[in-house]
């Protein structure tokens, strides 16, 4: 296979939410990856872009080389719904906890930045995270977490969404100029939960002004389970541009098979995304289900899935990981696995504004290479992952399993034990099986 010739997609959105960037890394080969369609193949990267892919052995480096037989190599996952300012706090909300989480600016920070960090291993470069504000904390979470994007730049790209409780009344009147000076500090992104507004209708309506008042996305917690008021959310959002994001959505598998094929009848007209949390709910999401992801692609909704609280009181074991977001997907919600992992990788990224990945010259260079020889496997067993960001690697998780010693004479015979190994050592490899 020659090498394909680089082009450039179209990209209707920066490469991160800074404007500056590190400087660019130096040419590197992915060698010998496994694509999905089974080809093995050269991938050389060159600054934040693919330059070239050909068969395997075939391209030549100006850098680096980094051996990736054994590994399956993907576009990278994308975070879609994380609350990085909640995050790990699990721990200090149960009985013989040391007491409650502190809120203080430097502590979120720490949080959000190890948080982010923990979903970058798992092979997410790009994170939304819903931050909340207002109340006695007022803007110092998203502060916070503005800071961390900061201390993140150039490992991922983290786009916080500012979340305010109330907006409609003399009680939201605080919260709604307080949403609109977090916009100023920084936030990509206007969210909010409408459900908890007395005024849902009114909460939306002023998400929806201000969003478009500065061209932002929104991005709305809803538990979807009244028809009447997803309803009238769409009508009010259609056609709002750059977009309107939905989630998680999960009342909509409660509710009649009529009503909620209307609700998605009406989602998709109206050009709205949504986001499913397979791994569990989050802060302000009443049921534990799913969102009805088949019903809703079926009806022409563009649905991506994210990760939920990540060990927060919401869900203590949260693990905030996309593989295992598109593993329950294909286990338990019906969908192949390519079609799983489109909903971490593809969708997600749309939904989130961010530019499309191939593993193709001229696509951007954010990829997630997973241990596995095919897509099922790495979604059952992908635990060794190399994450690459901008051109560069920026995360590798190596997982080894050793098994003790059996007797080598029976394992030996007819009927014994297989030897474990691999022919073809992949980067770093040992002495034990690697997963």
């Amino acid at each position: 296979m020659p090498d394909s010739q680089p082009r450039r997609p179209d990209d209707n959105a920066p490469d991160s939410a800074d404007a500056a960037s590190p400087a660019e890394p130096p040419a590197l080969v992915l060698g010998g990856a496994r694509l999905i369609d089974g080809r093995a193949v050269d991938v050389r990267l060159s600054g934040s872009r693919i330059e070239a892919v050909g068969t395997a052995g075939s391209l030549a480096g100006r850098g680096p080389r980094v051996d990736l037989r054994g590994y399956l190599l993907l576009p990278a996952p994308a975070e879609v719904h994380a609350h990085g300012d909640t995050a790990l706090t699990a721990d200090s909300a149960g009985p013989g906890s040391p007491g409650p989480a502190s809120h203080r600016t430097e502590d979120i920070q720490r949080r959000a930045t190890e948080a982010a960090l923990l979903q970058l291993g798992h092979g997410a470069t790009a994170l939304r995270t819903h931050v909340r504000i207002g109340d006695v904390r007022g803007l110092a979470p998203l502060e916070a977490v503005l800071q961390s994007r900061r201390a993140l730049r150039g490992l991922a790209d983290v786009l916080p969404v500012a979340v305010p409780r109330l907006l409609t009344g003399i009680a939201g009147a605080d919260s709604l100029a307080m949403l609109k000076d977090a916009v100023k500090m920084g936030a990509a992104v206007v969210g909010g939960c409408p459900d908890l507004d007395p005024d849902p209708t009114g909460y939306t309506k002023a998400v929806l002004e201000i969003a478009a008042e500065h061209g932002c996305p929104v991005d709305l917690h809803t538990d979807g389970d009244d028809p009447a008021r997803l309803a009238r959310l769409a009508s009010m959002a259609a056609g709002l541009r750059p977009g309107v994001v939905l989630g998680p959505c999960a009342g909509l598998a409660h509710l009649p098979l009529d009503a909620a094929t209307r609700a998605a009848d009406g989602l998709a007209a109206a050009g709205i995304t949504v986001v499913c949390l397979p791994q569990g709910g989050c802060a302000g999401s009443e049921r534990r289900t799913t969102a009805p992801v088949r019903l809703l692609r079926s009806a022409g909704v563009r649905v991506a899935a994210g990760s939920g609280a990540l060990r927060d009181s919401a869900n203590p074991v949260g693990r905030g990981d996309p593989l295992e977001a598109a593993y329950l997907l294909a286990s338990q919600a019906g969908l192949r696995a390519e079609q799983a992992y489109e909903l971490i990788s593809t969708t997600a990224r749309a939904a989130l504004g961010l530019p499309d990945v191939r593993v193709e010259a001229g696509f951007p260079a954010e990829l997630l290479a997973v241990r596995g020889d095919r897509l099922s496997a790495a979604l059952s067993l992908g635990y060794s992952r190399i994450v690459v960001h901008r051109g560069r690697i920026v995360a590798r998780t190596s997982a080894v399993r050793e098994y003790c010693d059996s007797d080598p004479d029976a394992a030996a015979g007819p009927g014994g034990l297989p030897r474990q190994g691999r022919p073809d050592p992949g980067p770093g490899s040992g002495g034990g099986p690697r997963n």
